[in-house]
């Protein structure tokens, strides 16, 4: 009679499976991922090398340019990833750009700012980064910091005008307001006119010079009797102290 076969488990050998969980482990692929506490999460990198020279770490950022051309322009975009040395030497070079190209057009003037200002954000991904390992070719040299190059310095120059000519004109209109308005001379001065009184335009002079014309005698009223025989009335239409005349008695 023949020997039913064994049942599934029976007899001294187990069957085995290859996928089976390891006893007295909790995870059935080993231990799982410790978790990072909060606050210290690494910088998202991109999981290939950089994309000049093939060196890691490598961050993936975009590095951009303007260019104003009076009524043309462009707008100008590396993309990444790059190494810190190639990264750092691509934002140098497109900001250093930038600074002397973008200007130059009436929209350009509010879009340049803006441009560097968003290179900003790409060079402090650059500068988190781990010196370059590993790379194919060798990568970019950063070169001089930005405001250490000529066109920074061409950008800084302007600016430093144009910061100074709200203060100037200010000056400039002061110093004609009050060629407008004569404080009209002291009693007992000498005096010379410009325009032969025509614009009332007294102009103090030493009385021993020979250019002195009137002596300042005194203020008159209205009514116009009261200055000397001979003398000649000022009558400016207006004065910094208010409306008033003057004898002017002269001296040659």
């Amino acid at each position: 009679m023949a020997t039913p076969p064994p049942q599934h488990g029976a007899g001294p050998y187990q069957q085995y499976h290859p996928y089976a969980p390891r006893q007295g482990s909790p995870h059935p692929y080993g231990m799982p991922p410790q978790a990072v506490p909060y606050g210290h999460q690494p910088l998202p990198q991109a999981p290939y090398g950089c994309r000049v020279c093939g060196a890691q770490p490598a961050a993936q950022a975009t590095v951009r340019g303007h260019q104003g051309m009076l009524v043309l322009m462009r707008f100008l975009r590396q993309e990444g990833p790059f190494c810190r040395d190639c990264g750092l030497a691509t934002y140098r070079r497109m900001s250093a750009d930038t600074l002397w190209q973008g200007w130059w057009g009436p929209l350009s003037v509010f879009i340049t700012p803006v441009t560097l200002l968003m290179n900003l954000g790409a060079r402090a991904r650059f500068l988190g980064l781990a010196p370059p390992a590993g790379a194919i070719v060798p990568s970019l040299n950063p070169g001089k910091p930005l405001w250490r190059r000529p066109s920074a310095l061409l950008f800084l120059v302007p600016a430093v005008l144009l910061a100074f000519v709200p203060p100037v004109l200010i000056l400039l209109g002061l110093a004609a307001g009050d060629d407008g308005l004569p404080t009209g001379p002291a009693i007992g001065t000498c005096v010379r006119d410009a325009d032969d009184l025509r614009n009332e335009k007294l102009i103090p002079e030493a009385c021993g010079s020979p250019l002195a014309k009137y002596l300042v005698t005194k203020q008159r009223g209205t009514g116009g009797a009261d200055c000397a025989d001979g003398d000649l009335i000022s009558v400016p239409e207006k004065w910094v102290e208010g409306v008033h005349s003057l004898c002017l008695t002269p001296v040659h």
